[in-house]
């Protein structure tokens, strides 16, 4: 017996290695750069500012929450944000609207009071489906702060669905579609609203 002693040792290790678990993928909903590249768009009358965006309880998590049948939902330990979802939907969404209005997005800098358009955004909905689709269901709202002001504020709802073929990382770029969907209907809408015209929600 005293001969498999030295084995033991090694057996132990192989058996740890064998329970070590897979390796973290980290995901974004940022686009890369110059994906969406295009014509420029002519600037809208003001800057923006996007305001902190909340997100459901159910996938406020670091993992990629996904679903399963008609009811289930699993949270992907493997699958994770690289930073909170709401941030990564605010800072996604960002970018998206200062590529569709032609402006920054002047969050956390000071206004001097000059107008600008605060935009408000919560997600009431932002399903996963692999290999189905990325549905988004956000409701949001159009207010012009500083200036002569006077202008009531305009409040809007959009339900955007992609559909995605297999696999995580087609997931993430629906959502990234979704997105971009969303900035667009968004920009249209306070294009005319920013001209002083009251204009109506766009359909969904």
């Amino acid at each position: 017996m005293s001969r498999l002693r030295p084995w033991i040792p090694l057996a132990a290790a192989l058996g740890l290695a064998g329970c070590a678990s897979a390796p973290l993928r980290y995901y974004t909903l940022m686009t890369p750069a110059g994906s969406t590249a295009g014509s420029a768009a002519a600037p809208a009358p003001y800057p923006f500012e996007l305001l902190p965006v909340g997100v459901p309880a159910q996938v406020d998590v670091p993992q990629l929450v996904v679903r399963e049948g008609g009811q289930g939902v699993q949270p992907l330990d493997g699958q994770r944000w690289i930073a909170p979802l709401g941030d990564e939907v605010r800072g996604a969404l960002a970018a998206d609207l200062a590529r569709a209005l032609g402006v920054a997005d002047m969050s956390g800098l000071p206004g001097n009071g000059q107008p600008r358009l605060r935009i408000k955004l919560d997600v009431r909905r932002f399903e996963s489906v692999p290999g189905n689709h990325a549905l988004i269901d956000a409701a949001w709202s159009l207010r012009l702060t500083g200036g002569s002001g006077g202008q009531d504020a305009l409040a809007c709802s959009s339900r955007i669905s992609e559909p995605v073929a297999a696999g995580y990382d087609a997931l993430v770029a629906g959502h990234q579609q979704a997105l971009a969907a969303l900035a667009d209907r968004i920009a249209a809408t306070a294009r005319a609203y920013e001209t002083g015209q009251n204009p109506a929600c766009p359909a969904d």
